[in-house]
């Protein structure tokens, strides 16, 4: 069974006009890293998760959708 967890990195930094590498600086990971957190590539960490939640002051469901298929 494959699932899926979609994100609203992108969109979100977007809205707050951070850039990769800025928003990379603020949970203290790679640019690298946002980028293929943006494009679904890489699930972070629960702990990545906290830390983007509270960047965007919203909570990880609000980030993350789980999608079972």
């Amino acid at each position: 069974m494959a699932r899926l967890i979609k994100n609203q990195v992108r969109k979100l930094r977007q809205e707050h006009q951070y850039s990769q590498k800025q928003l990379a600086e603020m949970v203290h990971v790679s640019r690298q890293t946002i980028i293929s957190i943006e494009s679904g590539r890489f699930q972070p960490t629960l702990e990545l998760s906290f830390k983007l939640a509270l960047v965007f002051g919203k909570t990880i469901e609000e980030i993350f959708e789980y999608i079972p298929e």
